[in-house]
């Protein structure tokens, strides 16, 4: 039986594929640009929660790595959309 840490990873690998491939393949549009930071945003919040372990700790705790998350996918997206 898959359990959820398998779930998650195979999810990880099919986002990893598809950024993978629309590189690959040359596909990149404003709008696939955009789908791809919100790949790359579910990925590390994914990593963050249940590889990093905190899904079940202090939100005070939590936000850290993700206000850090925020900032380098917003950065990226500005650094592309400007």
């Amino acid at each position: 039986m898959i359990g959820k840490s398998e779930i998650i990873w195979i999810v990880l690998i099919i986002f990893t594929i598809f950024a993978y491939l629309l590189g690959k393949l040359e596909l990149i549009s404003s709008a696939l640009v955009g789908a791809l930071l919100v790949t790359t945003f579910i990925k590390g919040e994914l990593i963050i929660d249940y590889f990093m372990g905190m899904k079940n700790i202090a939100f005070v705790y939590r936000i850290i790595p993700i206000l850090w998350l925020v900032v380098i996918v917003s950065s990226i997206a500005f650094a592309y959309y400007s």
